[in-house]
């Protein structure tokens, strides 16, 4: 499945190494076809509550869920990632 880019996008899984967690939001900003028999992939930026750009990441597809209407966001601190 090909996510359209610029569009928000929630984490399904956590990221240690970037203290993201599960349920993070993120913007797609780039799609990397992968090679046959592999997933693709994307880049994507991660804000800060105040809307400053913290972090570009990489990302497989499957790290990645559509937002859906039934969520709420919230806010958390990254020092506690």
């Amino acid at each position: 499945m090909k996510f359209e880019l610029y569009k928000d996008m929630v984490l399904t899984r956590d990221l240690p190494a970037e203290r993201l967690k599960r349920g993070d939001i993120v913007k797609l900003v780039e799609h990397h076809p992968g090679r046959p028999g592999q997933e693709d992939g994307y880049s994507a930026e991660v804000f800060n509550g105040l809307g400053d750009s913290i972090a570009v990441i990489t990302v497989p597809e499957s790290a990645l869920a559509p937002l859906r209407e039934d969520e709420v966001c919230c806010v958390r601190s990254l020092a506690a990632a």
